[in-house]
Parts: structure tokens; sequence; C-alpha cells
């Protein structure tokens, strides 16, 4: 049956204001819990899966802007969460759905937003809104329910934490390991042992990887060389895996460590997003912020080793630099073996992967700057998964 947002949410409209960094404000209705919140305003242009936008730790001190003008039309259920929490700082919507009505449904949009804390705005111009940030880049912004003053509000959102530099991967990682254990497995074989290092880990990711056979141990974060080759008992882990995640590439360094000396060791690695930027910058590249990034479902992207086009699902504010004197069909020279670009964006030319091949020309370690585990999203990545597991039995001789 439908469920009904509570009459009051319905009926009694309270103030709130949206002021960028830059000055630009906009006025509306209050929409989640009272309150004042800050961070990093994006904006997503997917139609649907707003569920999964909000658990997806990757958000994590960003202030979500939808594009899609009707929001919440069908509700919130308790299947579809990629983390066990709302990580957005703040929710921005034009029209919120007075009414949730879908058979999954188990309660508002409006009342999880209230549940978790996550403070937001309604009745404004998200088009305006956007236009507005992709020509003056992803900026921070504050949302208040409880000021009435722009300025004061300004005033507050300059002394706010910038993203750039910030380091968050360890405020949204595990805190302990854990294990997904493997699935669909015929009779008498044994498990790829993947080591993945959780950096914002979404759940559908082990799932993905557990249906081909993978028995994924996640980590924290913050775990050492030492933990990773312990994965798997003697013989270690078949794999590495990095995660997607929050924050500036540049501000990191111990993972970075950690997976240079997983590659000194020649084991197979398969990174995405967050996971990709640090592959990069192990391999001797540099990474950048761009204008206002890629978040959305609907993204266009080119598999250059096999000329296929795949939409993809994005949420990402950085991406790895080429080098100026390197045109995407040259080969980078770095110290573990010879890196070239996989994956393109055909909207702006980003790099979206990377891969790395021993002196031979065979596959060591790959990369690519979206998410595979299209959580929300169309599926059109998820060989990615199969060419790890296949990078895997290369090794092994599985």
């Amino acid at each position: 049956m439908p469920q009904h947002a509570p009459a009051d949410r319905q009926q009694v409209a309270h103030p709130a204001i949206l002021v960028l960094e830059d000055g630009r404000t906009f006025r509306g209705d209050s929409y989640g819990a009272p309150g004042e919140t800050f961070g990093e305003a994006v904006f997503t242009t997917g139609m649907t899966g707003y569920q999964e936008t909000l658990t997806d730790p990757s958000y994590h001190r960003q202030v979500v802007v939808m594009t899609a003008p009707h929001v919440g039309n069908t509700g919130i259920n308790d299947e579809d969460p990629e983390s066990d929490r709302i990580w957005v700082a703040g929710y921005v919507v034009r029209d919120p759905a007075r009414v949730a009505s879908n058979w999954r449904s188990q309660r508002t949009l409006d009342d999880e937003l209230v549940a978790h804390s996550v403070v937001g705005i309604s009745g404004i111009d998200t088009r305006a809104l956007t236009r507005h940030l992709r020509e003056r880049g992803a900026m921070r912004v504050g949302i208040s329910s409880v000021e009435t003053d722009p300025e004061a509000l300004l005033k507050r959102v300059l002394a706010s934490e910038p993203m750039k530099g910030a380091q968050l991967s360890g405020e949204v990682s595990t805190s302990e390991p854990y294990v997904v254990a493997a699935r669909n497995l015929p009779e008498g074989t044994k498990p790829f042992v993947v080591a993945a290092l959780d950096l914002g880990i979404k759940a559908n990711t082990p799932r993905m990887m557990s249906e081909r056979g993978m028995e994924v141990h996640v980590l924290p974060a913050t775990s050492s060389l030492e933990d990773v080759l312990a994965v798997g008992g003697e013989s270690g882990p078949d794999g590495l895996f990095f995660s997607n995640g929050p924050g500036d590439p540049a501000a990191t360094t111990g993972q970075i460590d950690l997976l240079r000396a997983a590659l000194e060791r020649d084991l197979p690695y398969f990174g995405i997003c967050f996971g990709n930027q640090l592959f990069g910058r192990a391999l001797g590249l540099d990474t950048y912020k761009l204008k206002y990034g890629h978040r959305g479902i609907n993204q266009p992207v080119m598999d250059r080793t096999t000329g296929k086009v795949e939409v993809t699902t994005h949420n990402h504010g950085f991406a790895v630099k080429w080098p100026d004197d390197l045109d995407r069909d040259q080969a980078f020279a770095s110290p573990y073996g010879d890196v070239t670009v996989s994956h393109v964006c055909l909207n702006d030319d980003v790099v979206e992967g990377l891969e790395l091949r021993r002196p031979d020309g065979s596959l060591r370690a790959f990369s690519v700057q979206y998410h595979p585990e299209s959580a929300a999203g169309p599926r059109d990545a998820s060989y990615l998964f199969d060419r790890f597991a296949q990078l895997m039995t290369e090794r092994t001789g599985a």
C-alpha cells in the first residue's frame, strides 16, 4: 500500500535558505531534518536511484543537488541501501513527492532524511542552481532552516572545510574486517580470495564479486601490507581491490604506499573510482579536481581496448591527469611497467580507466573511474568483474 508522509510535514512549510560560497542565494522550504549543514555543492543527473545515491559513502561531506525535478515518489525500502546510513551532508530537491507510491516502499524519503538528521531544502529552482555550478564549478554551500540572514550563513560557509585536501576514507571505512562468501562456485573448485580495501565501498560491490566465485575479505582503509598478505592464509590473497570513496587523492599516502608494495609483489589489482585515482598516483601520475565532476547513472564511456561504448554510473570530483607530452595512444613508463589509457569519457575526454602491463604485454593491473557494480544504474560495466577474475586466473593458473 502507498505510504503517506506525515500530514504536518505536507501542510506546514518552514522557510529555508541555501547560500553558495560565491554568495548566490536560493530560498525554499525545509526538507528532511531542520537545522543547518555545510558541504561541497554537487549535482547528480540520475533520474532514479536516489536511495543508492544517499547511502553511497563517496558522497560524504557533499550536498547533493538532484537535477531530476520530482524526487521521493518510490519511497524508501530496506533492500536498496548501499551502506548502513545516509552519507550526504545535505539534500536539495525541487519537487518532493507528497505520496510514496511503490509496492516495495516501507517509508517516505522525508521520514528517512529526518531519521538520519539530514538537512535539506526543497522548492528551489534546481535547474538554475545546476547551471550555476556548471558555469562556476562545485563549491562550498550551506543550507539552513534556522538562519534567515544570507550574509550570516555565508560567513559560516566560507569558514567550512573545502573538499580539496580532504582525507576522508578513514571516516567512512569499516572499523573491522568482514568476509563476503563466494557463490555460484562449480563443485570441486576453490574460490578466488580477494583482499578488498574499503575506502567507502558500496554493498553491491563485494556482492558482484561473490557472484563470480570470489571470497571477498573487506578490510579497513588503514590496513597494512601485512594485513593484506594475511588474507587467504599462507598463500595470501589472489587479488587486491581498492573501492570507491570520498576525498582528495592527493591527500592520501598510506593506501598509495600499500598499493605500490602490492605491485612490487605482482599481486593482481583492480580499482574503481577512488581506487583508480590512487592507482594513477601509485604509478607516478598526477590527479586534479574537475570543475564540477561526473555524477549520475548516464555517463557514456568508451572501452578503448574493445571499442565498446557503455553507459555508466559515476560519482567523482577528481580524475587522473594524463601527461601533457603524451597522447592517449602512447604508453606512460611507470616503475612497474607500461601504463595505458583503457577508458575515456565521451562527454569531455576525461581519463576513465588505466591498464598496467608487463614487458611481454600481459595485463597485471587495471582500474576504472566509475561504478561497475551499478547501484543504481545500468549494468553495462559488470564485465569488469569478469576481467578481474580472468586476471587472477592467469596469475594462479587455475
